[in-house]
């Protein structure tokens, strides 16, 4: 495709907005054409800010000659059909994690685009794309350090404003993307789950379990540990170490600086040690989401895909029911993954 990639971005809200200003300010290649949302003056807002055209509906973008591929910021719910449509379509998309709520949704996904004559799912695991990750990733496919034994993972937040972010959506909307990460670092899938709930902190809403660690069991026995904690008052942190055969290695450490200062409008203290972290995700990830479109639109104009792709969605919602189920009993679940083609 010699002509720019006409793009259209389906959900307006925080994640939305941020990537169609994106696309319209800072990606080669492409050009945004228009902006859906059921809220149709939120859409026009945001399209008349950036010279795009507005829909209501999202079914209307998908179809709209005037987009050549979709970028879906719209919840996860509504994924299903919206991806659907673009295979419909034959347009390349970009889904924003999760690629379902449930593993059923996320199969038939799998089996459709199995269907197609070429893929067209990228799925918005954008961690594969910070610059610490992915060189990580290739010092652990390398064996810089010999055979990678065990990783930690931290996953940390400020906070969670929304009383309807419970305890099992910790799992499905955060631990997600230390699913995907554990799978991509260690190459290999997540053969078992178990979640545990301890102390939770005085600062989630009641019945909240918050923190959690998740601990996965690789099908090739690396174990992976994680905590993830939405409420830690502090800031956006995340971060990946591995400990292998012959030293560890660690991706997000905390900035440099014994003392920092943070903007924090006041909900935490001025200062702490040990480096200064982030206040949100788009600070830390800021890079890595303009480095994932670049290369989706790179990767939509020739005809491919890039990133994590449909069985990684599928695999990643695997995972995170068993780990609901995890939760629920506190004991470890086992992962199965089902064949598409067999069914079993």
């Amino acid at each position: 495709m010699s002509a720019a990639l006409r793009v259209g971005v389906v959900g307006v809200g925080m994640m939305g907005a941020d990537h169609a200003e994106r696309l319209a300010v800072r990606t080669a290649g492409a050009v945004l054409t228009a902006v859906a949302d059921p809220d149709l003056g939120r859409a026009q807002e945001l399209a008349g800010r950036l010279g795009a055209t507005a829909f209501g509906d999202p079914l209307d973008l998908i179809a709209s000659a005037e987009v050549d591929a979709v970028l879906l910021a719209s919840p996860g719910f509504v994924h299903e059909e919206q991806v659907l449509a673009c295979f419909a379509a034959g347009k390349p998309v970009l889904c924003e994690k999760p690629m379902t709520m449930d593993i059923e949704s996320s199969l038939r996904i799998v089996e459709a685009e199995g269907a197609l004559d070429h893929p067209l799912l990228s799925v918005g695991f954008m961690r594969r794309f910070d610059p610490e990750y992915a060189q990580l990733q290739r010092m652990l496919a390398g064996e810089a350090f010999g055979p990678l034994l065990v990783m930690h993972q931290t996953h940390r937040n400020r906070s969670v404003p929304n009383p309807e972010f419970r305890s099992e959506m910790i799992v499905r909307d955060s631990l997600v993307h230390e699913v995907d990460c554990a799978r991509f670092f260690v190459g290999d899938e997540i053969a078992e789950v178990q979640v545990i709930a301890p102390r939770a902190t005085s600062k989630a809403f009641e019945g909240v379990a918050d923190p959690q660690i998740a601990i996965f069991r690789m099908a090739g026995g690396v174990v992976v540990t994680n905590e993830v904690f939405v409420n830690c008052q502090v800031g956006y942190e995340v971060r990946a170490e591995a400990v292998c055969e012959r030293g560890t290695a660690i991706a997000g450490r905390p900035q440099t600086g014994l003392y920092s200062t943070v903007s924090s409008g006041g909900s935490t203290p001025e200062g702490y040690w040990g480096g200064m972290v982030h206040d949100d995700f788009r600070q830390r990830f800021g890079r890595a989401y303009d480095l994932e479109v670049q290369a989706w639109v790179n990767a939509s104009r020739s005809g491919g895909v890039v990133g994590a792709n449909a069985w990684d969605g599928y695999a990643a919602t695997a995972v995170c029911e068993a780990g609901m189920a995890s939760l629920a009993s506190g004991e470890p679940v086992a992962v199965t993954l089902v064949d598409p083609v067999t069914r079993s």
